[in-house]
Parts: structure tokens; C-alpha cells; sequence
């Protein structure tokens, strides 16, 4: 399971033009999964995205998580994110989990994240062509990974 995580102002995602998500400041969640993945991935990443320091604290720091700062989350799937490029110029898909066990994935990983916090969480259309807009603060963005 990979996670490309943006810290942001604000976010949205559309599809066919239509707002379908929209946060203000918090964290963009791109997600993406490979085959052999589990809820043991999913576990393992959403106690890490909600525990992460992040956030500046008074001093400027990075020592605040989303729940500190009462950050909003908006969740995309992206199977590109296991485009291998080694060779060729066309990336390949091959570590990438099937669509049907993906989209479980993807809707287990964001019913983890609801149920662990409080906050706004928003998603995109799983399997959509989408536009993400964003506006990374920082900026800050981590590629987090759970083998």
C-alpha cells in the first residue's frame, strides 16, 4: 500500500466537471494498492496518517497530527501509484492490485479512517477519471508505504 500525502489548505475533486469532494486545510490522501495487500496494511496506515506531526505547532515546528489541528481528510484512489517505469516508456501496472480487489481496499482503508476519527473525511469516485485540485502547504508531502 502506497500513500502520497500532501499537507494542504484546501482540496477538491471533481469528476465529469462535478465537485464530489471538497476539505479545507488538512491532509490529501493519494492511495494505491498492490496485489498481496490487506488490512493489515490499512491498519498499520491509518494509525500512521492520523499520528503524524505534520503541523506546525507555536513554535513552528512540525509537532501537530490532523486530530490536533481538527483537519479535514480527502481520500483518492490512485493506481498509478505502482507504475513501474524501469523499462520502456509506458509505465507497467503489474504490481498493482485488480480493480475489484482495489476498490475493497480503497473503501475498507477510508471506513478505517472513519471509524478511527472524528474528522471530515471526503473521497473521490473510485475508478474515475478525476481532477484534484489542491494547494500543498508548505509545502509538505510524504510517500508513506506499507509492504
Amino acid at each position: 500500500m502506497r500513500v502520497i500525502l500532501q499537507r494542504v489548505s484546501r482540496a477538491e475533486v471533481r469528476v465529469g466537471g462535478e465537485v464530489v469532494g471538497v476539505i479545507g486545510p488538512g491532509h490529501l490522501l493519494l492511495v494505491g494498492f498492490r496485489t498481496g495487500d490487506g488490512f493489515s496494511q490499512i491498519e498499520w496506515m491509518t494509525k500512521k496518517i492520523l499520528g503524524l506531526r505534520v503541523f506546525l505547532d507555536d513554535d513552528g515546528k512540525m509537532n501537530r497530527s490532523v486530530e490536533e489541528v481538527r483537519g479535514d481528510m480527502l481520500v483518492v484512489s490512485q493506481f498509478t501509484l505502482y507504475g513501474d517505469v524501469i523499462r520502456g516508456r509506458r509505465p507497467s501496472f503489474m504490481q498493482a492490485a485488480e480493480p475489484d480487489t482495489a476498490k475493497t481496499l480503497y473503501e475498507t482503508f477510508v471506513t478505517t479512517l472513519r471509524e478511527r476519527t472524528d474528522r471530515k473525511i471526503e473521497t473521490g469516485c473510485f475508478g474515475a477519471m478525476m481532477e484534484v485540485d489542491l494547494v500543498n502547504d508548505g509545502p509538505v508531502t510524504l510517500l508513506l508505504e506499507r509492504e
